[in-house]
């Protein structure tokens, strides 16, 4: 409960752009989520998760603040792709430490500015 609360007065003052998209991180138990979105035109531009692709199989041995931090690099990467230099970070509600920190550490560490 108390996380929404902070997700609600957060998004109150974070608003994505098309030149700067917001980067949202959505982190549960077992997995972290990472997309950026332009909220002007509704949509999501790239989006990255444990989940995806080759990081799913890297991820089996490392898990947590490591692997935060690989799903960041990649997202910088799809950004840089989609010349997407520059976003807003959203941290959802959840407090800026641990695997989040490690996203936003890992997107800049790619390149991203926020």
């Amino acid at each position: 409960m108390a996380r929404l609360r902070r997700k609600v007065r957060v998004r109150r003052k974070v608003v994505g752009t098309d030149e700067r998209p917001r980067l949202c991180v959505f982190r549960s138990n077992k997995h972290i989520y990472v997309q950026v979105i332009s909220d002007a035109q509704g949509k999501t531009l790239a989006a990255v998760s444990t989940l995806t692709g080759d990081l799913a199989k890297a991820n089996e041995s490392s898990k947590g603040v490591e692997a935060a931090k690989q799903v960041g690099l990649v997202l910088a990467k799809a950004c840089k792709e989609k010349n997407i230099s520059r976003v807003v970070f959203d941290r959802n509600g959840f407090l800026f430490h641990g695997r989040v920190k490690a996203v936003a550490d890992g997107a800049r560490e790619g390149g991203l500015e926020f």
